[in-house]
């Protein structure tokens, strides 16, 4: 057998399977998207990373409402957008209706939601592709990690003030006011009296942190300043050389340098402080489970003071999986190794959760490719089946029918000169379409085809053997369709380059007439 012989058939049955891929795409796309499949895989994808890695069964229905919820978060709902409109509103109408049908036949959930629900809340559809920064800091949001920062540096920030400055500068006056010295009684009550105005000022620098008006660093230094303003205020309210403002203000003074230190170009003391005052994303995880200390260190201030909010804690830690809460914490001392700064300890927390995130997806990917690729080699075999399009028999045409196989190797090669440039699969599909109204193909399941796979007769011997044979052709043609589009129209190209590189020059006849026409 010549190689140009071989080149053609090969163009032929490369070109056959093109065709017959771009059916299949077309077909499996529809699939895809009727029944939501990316979606879907997707969020059962997103289920399997919080729950750690196992498989989810009935009794892990806290998983599905974490996802359920991050699903609700705007960031997230807000990437599915629709057209509005009835025009637009009825197709998919129509492709919630199948999908609905579907899910009642699969059951995904056993029972345990709505067949339609499986997106959360009765939602028709989700987002296919979810940003590893936006599920990083909807994640981060969900499970009130912000929150609980703010909340549990509150507590602390409050504790600090009553305990370090409110309740010491108490002491202090207590032991004036029961000092066996010659006070001045009456200026010992009009300590009480500046102090109470102070400590009014100090709730509002603690409530200024609450409101978010400042910072913790801030908070600290505008103690320190206010601290600073009260000790000036009793030195100067009294008369110069008064026993008791002077020992109230030493023992402020000493009071003040044992809280925030000697103030310096480079204070550590307040560094010290401020690293005791603000929690560490693994303090905060570890508020995540009722069990802890942390827990129970903000459990009564937000029971008494934000009830609210406590509720919202209460439910998070309700569905978390320990396995997530396990997983975040390995995530948090990774990141506070990375850090150099407190300030920077969220963004590296967040970065640390898109890559765990974006590794998780990318296994799930190929996961879903798997998938993807049984189910084009059962279309394969269906469009194969149902074409008759049976290898064995296609081969055997083009090798004795030359003027098929003359005809789909110049439309082939017609179709790779017009879309050697073109990526897009709908324009390589026009042009195939355009290609093949002049091609008979040896495809169908017409009586010539017929005969010639099985034979005149099906009383024959081995007519068994043969339709065997071309129930084999059908399966080698569907595992070929299953390659895809892209890949035969690649191959094809190159198969169509060989064989042009090959070609013989013309015929001295030819060049004559060429000439003689010009």
């Amino acid at each position: 057998m010549y190689i140009p012989l071989i080149l053609d058939i090969a163009i032929g049955l490369i070109f056959i399977y093109l065709i017959l891929s771009l059916l299949a795409s077309e077909i499996q796309e529809l699939f895809t998207t009727i029944f939501q499949w990316r979606a879907e895989h997707l969020k059962k994808s997103i289920e399997v990373l919080l729950k750690g890695g196992n498989r989810l069964s009935e009794s892990e229905e806290h998983v599905i409402d974490l996802v359920n919820k991050l699903y609700r978060n705007p960031l997230i709902s807000n990437i599915n957008q629709e057209a509005k409109g009835w025009l637009s509103t009825l197709p998919r109408q129509l492709t919630w209706t199948i999908a609905w049908l579907y899910r009642s036949i699969k059951n995904p959930r056993s029972g345990r939601e709505k067949p339609e629900s499986v997106f959360g809340d009765n939602q028709h559809s989700g987002p296919s592709y979810i940003p590893s920064e936006l599920f990083a800091t909807t994640l981060l949001e969900t499970l009130e990690i912000p929150t609980i920062f703010q909340k549990l540096s509150e507590t602390r920030l409050e504790k600090f003030k009553n305990e370090q400055i409110v309740k010491n500068i108490q002491l202090i006056l207590a032991d004036l006011e029961n000092s066996p010295r010659a006070y001045n009684r009456l200026l010992t009550k009009e300590l009480v009296k500046k102090f109470d105005k102070f400590k009014i000022v100090l709730n509002k620098v603690v409530e200024d942190y609450k409101n978010n008006k400042t910072n913790l660093a801030t908070s600290i230094e505008r103690l320190e300043e206010k601290m600073d303003l009260y000790i000036t205020i009793t030195k100067n309210q009294f008369p110069e050389g008064e026993k008791l403002a002077e020992d109230f203000t030493k023992q402020l003074l000493s009071l003040k340098k044992d809280i925030f230190g000697i103030t310096t170009t480079v204070n550590l003391e307040k560094a010290v402080l401020l690293g005791e005052l603000e929690p560490s994303f693994i303090e905060v995880i570890q508020c995540l489970n009722k069990n802890s200390a942390i827990f129970r260190e903000i459990k009564a201030t937000l029971q008494d003071k934000d009830s609210a909010t406590y509720k919202k804690l209460e439910e998070v830690i309700n569905m978390l999986p320990e396995s997530l809460r396990e997983s975040l914490t390995i995530l948090a001392r990774r990141a506070e190794s990375k850090i150099t700064t407190k300030e920077s300890e969220m963004n590296q927390l967040r970065l640390e959760i898109e890559v765990w995130f974006e590794r998780s997806m990318q296994r799930a990917s190929g996961v879903y490719k798997r998938n993807a690729k049984g189910v084009a080699i059962i279309i394969g075999c269906v469009i194969a089946c149902a074409a008759n399009a049976d290898t064995f028999h296609i081969i055997n045409r083009l090798s004795k029918d030359s003027a098929i196989r003359t005809t789909i190797a110049q439309n082939a090669g017609s179709v790779v000169a017009k879309d050697s440039a073109i990526k897009d699969l709908n324009a390589l599909r026009d042009e195939a379409i355009d290609a093949l109204a002049d091609t008979a193909l040896p495809i169908g399941w017409t009586a010539v085809n017929l005969e010639q796979q099985i034979g005149p007769s099906y009383e024959q011997q081995n007519h068994i053997i043969k339709i065997m044979l071309m129930v084999l052709g059908w399966i080698l043609t569907g595992v070929a369709i299953a390659m895809g589009a892209s890949f035969w129209f690649d191959l094809l190209g190159k198969v169509v380059n060989v064989r042009n590189a090959g070609k013989s020059p013309g015929s001295i006849t030819d060049k004559s007439a060429d000439s003689e026409s010009n």
